[in-house]
């Protein structure tokens, strides 16, 4: 466990933490007080430390995530439990109908079921929008669902070029926990690109 510390830079009493927690796999006992980690366990670090630090998953969210990896769950199913693991729980009945509405109307034609996370994180933000007087007179909504379809395609078509199962579920787990923090930081980038293009 030292070693397995010294090369993952994560500290011994945390990996302890994250055995405890059932996010890593426990070593192959070689005495009663020594058990040997390979690159497996090392793999898996990087892996909690990403979803955790990076991500902001919580350790129950991160378990949920890293159970659904181990299991033999289909790409739907951990797609499901990766969006809700970075989602705040949301009450439909406790959202405007009209705002739902509003939402349906940017997601025509795509597949998206009644409780998907994001449709009800959407209909809120619009609720939110409409609460401190912003309006949607250039098309505001529909480019972001525009945005939003392309970089699910890029999800998409990054997972499918992964060999097998295994690597196609970890990259929808990371890239849907990551690409939430990757999402916002380039925006972040784009507005100030573009701010300074149209007032230098």
């Amino acid at each position: 466990m030292a070693e397995l510390s010294t090369t993952s830079d994560v500290p011994v009493a945390t990996i302890k933490y994250y055995l405890r927690e059932k996010l890593l796999p426990a070593g192959e006992s070689e005495t009663a007080n020594q058990a040997r980690y390979g690159s497996p366990h090392l793999d898996r670090l990087r892996l909690i430390r990403a979803l955790i630090d990076v991500g902001g998953l919580s350790i129950a969210s991160a378990r949920s995530v890293l159970e659904v990896i181990d299991s033999d769950a289909s790409l739907p199913e951990t797609f499901a439990v990766a969006q809700h693991s970075v989602s705040v729980a949301i009450e439909p009945s406790d959202l405007d109908p009209a705002d739902l509405d509003r939402i349906d109307e940017l997601l025509v034609g795509w597949h998206v079921s009644p409780n998907n996370p994001g449709r009800l994180a959407s209909a809120r933000v619009l609720s939110a929008f409409r609460g401190v007087g912003q309006t949607d007179d250039r098309g505001w909504f529909a480019r972001y669902a525009e945005a939003a379809l392309l970089i699910a395609t890029a999800d998409l078509d990054e997972i499918e070029s992964r060999p097998d199962r295994a690597a196609k579920v970890e990259t929808v787990v990371v890239g849907t926990v990551l690409g939430d923090a990757l999402i916002s930081g380039l925006r972040r980038a784009a507005q100030e690109h573009v701010t300074s293009e149209r007032f230098s």
